[in-house]
């Protein structure tokens, strides 16, 4: 729609098409969320049951590129200020992740202490989800937040407004 309007208007509009987003306000639904505040939500939820194990579908062997919405914010303006063409510009961390680190990531961030458990009978999913995300990192910009601490964040915020609320 922006290329078109670009064309037919003179819109200076860009399209940006950013990858998974994670961070404060994300869905945490126990059936309709992604799979960073799934894991998150089931994490903390074995935590406080004292559950012995949490399961993860799949094998943990796909990849996956996450970005945190302060990232995409930040590129947003970083975009308006130094992007004005007819196509789209991908966004992304330029980073992937197993399922299976990403699992461990958030069960250390939330203090789970037990076993993960793989349950390979269910779907993996795509092999890999990555960005090419070359033309915005030949424009100089770099997601700055580290998926781990990108995660300690958006736990700390999901304690605070989503349990405690």
């Amino acid at each position: 729609m922006c290329q078109t309007y670009r064309i037919q208007h003179g819109l200076d509009g860009i399209s940006a098409m950013p990858t998974n987003l994670y961070g404060p306000h994300d869905n945490f639904h126990p059936e309709n969320s992604h799979v960073l505040p799934a894991l998150i939500r089931r994490f903390h939820k074995a935590k406080i049951s004292g559950a012995k194990e949490v399961v993860v579908w799949g094998t943990g062997s796909p990849l996956r590129e996450f970005l945190h919405v302060d990232d995409l914010a930040d590129v947003v303006v970083f975009l308006m200020d130094r992007y004005s063409g007819l196509e789209h510009v991908n966004v992304g961390s330029g980073k992937d992740v197993t399922i299976k680190g990403l699992a461990e990531m958030v069960k250390e961030v939330v203090g789970f202490e037990r076993e993960v458990v793989w349950d390979s009978t269910k779907p993996d999913g795509t092999p890999r989800k990555l960005m090419d995300s070359w033309k915005l990192a030949g424009m100089g910009w770099e997601a700055k937040i580290p998926l781990r601490q990108g995660l300690a964040d958006t736990y700390k915020w999901y304690v605070d407004n989503v349990i405690n609320h």
